[in-house]
């Protein structure tokens, strides 16, 4: 992993540690800010604890709640259905998300190209399949909310519908990408994860015009998504095995995943959260990309992690216990601070898969 220093010079300042203080007010600015969507368990969130053993959680329903984690529902509270992959409309005024039968597991990979499309109300009322199972994979909004576009990895396309009809307006090549398609705000781009030369897990942008691709990342990348009034950068998460010989072969073989940041024209990659013993992915910005909330957890291939928040101005961020050297030396302005842990009423961590966020206000059940 090279990181970018495009930021030393706006970070210099700020590379001091951050206390309690700090991310008090980071919680109070946040507040309310809109709402989160994500998939939770609810075996997790109504019994306030963590349950270690993924069969053991049932199965999953979409949450709404305050970036702060205050004010839960459940919007979705199924029996014979798990719900995730929730998306807000640009305009906030509705819920795009996934389906599938509550006996199935979430694919940490492959969810979008599962299960049945549904778009709601953004309080989750309303819901209306929009097609049969997987009809409209990696279903991604057009940037005027009128259009879908989705990933058809095995006819090697990617295709734009109106959201009325469901006819198909335009197509395009996926030159590569074959999952976790997104949809610039400015409607000019595509990204998504790639195979890129026989080499799987790239990060890439497609320009609609030009048809053309751009590699923004190579090596172990996904979950990449557009900063939300940005057409200009992606957030992904990146693994780059071999930064930690200290902690044996198993480990610095395999090493852990960050969050960062790349601009569209592939030319700067820059962290902005990396934790030791950690994987994070989900990353997604609030919608004037002030923030980020993404999740993590110290296995792999996880489904929901712990959900966390951090204001973008003070990245990069590395956690600074246990203590991550390695990274450090390969980004010496990184500070340890803020990072908003959300949390369930007692206090135990929330937890969530794929969290969106709108600045609408949401009523509603």
């Amino acid at each position: 992993m090279r990181f970018g220093l495009g930021l030393a010079l706006a970070l210099a300042s700020c590379v001091a540690g951050a206390g309690a203080a700090d991310v008090e007010a980071l919680a109070k600015e946040v507040a309310s800010c809109g709402w989160l969507v994500f998939t939770a368990h609810p075996a997790e969130i109504g019994g306030g604890a963590l349950i270690a053993n993924p069969a053991a959680r049932g199965q999953a329903d979409l949450y709404l709640g305050r970036p702060n984690g205050s004010g839960l529902r459940n919007i979705t509270n199924t029996k014979d259905y798990t719900e995730y992959g929730g998306r807000f409309s640009h305009d906030g005024k509705r819920l795009l998300y996934f389906r599938i039968p509550s006996s199935k597991l979430i694919s940490h990979d492959q969810w979008g190209a599962m299960g049945e499309l549904v778009i709601a109300n953004p309080d989750g009322s309303n819901p209306v399949v929009q097609g049969k199972e997987g009809q409209f994979p990696w279903a991604a909004w057009g940037p005027d909310d009128t259009q879908i576009a989705c990933l058809r990895k095995r006819e090697g396309r990617i295709t734009v519908h109106d959201l009325a009809t469901k006819r198909i307006v335009k197509e395009f090549p996926n030159l590569g990408i074959y999952q976790q398609l997104g949809w610039s705000p400015d409607g000019k781009r595509f990204c998504g994860t790639a195979n890129v030369a026989g080499h799987q897990w790239n990060i890439v942008s497609i320009d609609l015009a030009k048809r053309s691709l751009t590699l923004l990342t190579r090596a172990l990348n996904c979950t990449p998504d557009w900063f939300q009034d940005d057409p200009d950068r992606v957030l992904y998460s990146n693994r780059t095995p071999g930064m930690t010989p200290r902690l044996g072969l198993m480990v610095n073989s395999y090493g852990f995943t960050v969050l960062m940041q790349a601009t569209a024209d592939g030319k700067s990659r820059t962290l902005v959260y990396g934790a030791l013993n950690k994987h994070v992915y989900f990353g997604c910005t609030s919608p004037d990309s002030k923030y980020a909330v993404f999740a993590d957890d110290p296995n792999d291939g996880f489904i929901v992690g712990e959900l966390r928040l951090v204001r973008l101005a003070d990245t990069p961020i590395i956690a600074p216990k246990p203590p991550f050297p390695e990274l450090k030396e390969r980004c010496p302005i990184a500070r340890d601070g803020p990072v908003l842990d959300l949390k369930l009423p007692n206090g135990a961590p929330l937890r969530g898969f794929e969290p969106h966020w709108t600045y609408a206000e949401i009523g509603g059940k």
